[in-house]
This record gives C-alpha cells, sequence and structure tokens, in this order.
C-alpha cells in the first residue's frame, strides 16, 4: 500500500537522473542512491528511457507507442458495442 504522499518527479528531472546513469559509469542503484531516489523508480525510468530511444526492433513499444495502442484499443471498445446492440436486434437469416 503506498503513501498518500508519492513524491513526483518532473519529465526533465527523470531525463536528468537517466543522462547521470549513462554518463556516470555507475549502477542505477548507485545513482539512486546520490540522488535520494528510490532504485526502483530510476531503473523504471531508464528502461523507458532506453526503449524510446532504441533504433532496433527489440520488441518493445516506445511511449508514443503504447499511448497509440491505448487509444486505438479505447476507439475500438467503443465501436464494438453498437455492432453487438445491431446484431442482437437484426432477425438472423
Amino acid at each position: 500500500m503506498g503513501s498518500k504522499y508519492t513524491k513526483r518527479y518532473t519529465e526533465e528531472s527523470k531525463r536528468d537522473a537517466v543522462a547521470l546513469v549513462d554518463s556516470s559509469g555507475k549502477t542505477i542503484t548507485a545513482v539512486a542512491r546520490e540522488l535520494g531516489i528510490r532504485s526502483e523508480s530510476l531503473r523504471g525510468w531508464y528502461r523507458k528511457a532506453k526503449a524510446d530511444r532504441s533504433d532496433d526492433q527489440s520488441g518493445e513499444l516506445t511511449n508514443a507507442e503504447r499511448e497509440e495502442l491505448r487509444r486505438l484499443r479505447k476507439e475500438n471498445r467503443e465501436q464494438q458495442q453498437p455492432i453487438e446492440i445491431l446484431k442482437k436486434r437484426l432477425p438472423s437469416s
């Protein structure tokens, strides 16, 4: 159960922390300890940043692709509802 006083970090501070991991040669845990943030948080930010800048087809989606997928799935659900209603109302041949 999380605290109701969860710390929020700006996108800029997340980017800076990830850049520090890349440039310092230190582990994610060491950098997180120096910055006073949870290593799990920094690890997640690092993975997302790595996926976003990845040029190869690693199979991971970028943040933009995840957002588009969410939007398209929602749109699909909304369009399926009237179709299902019409199927139930129309007599089958």
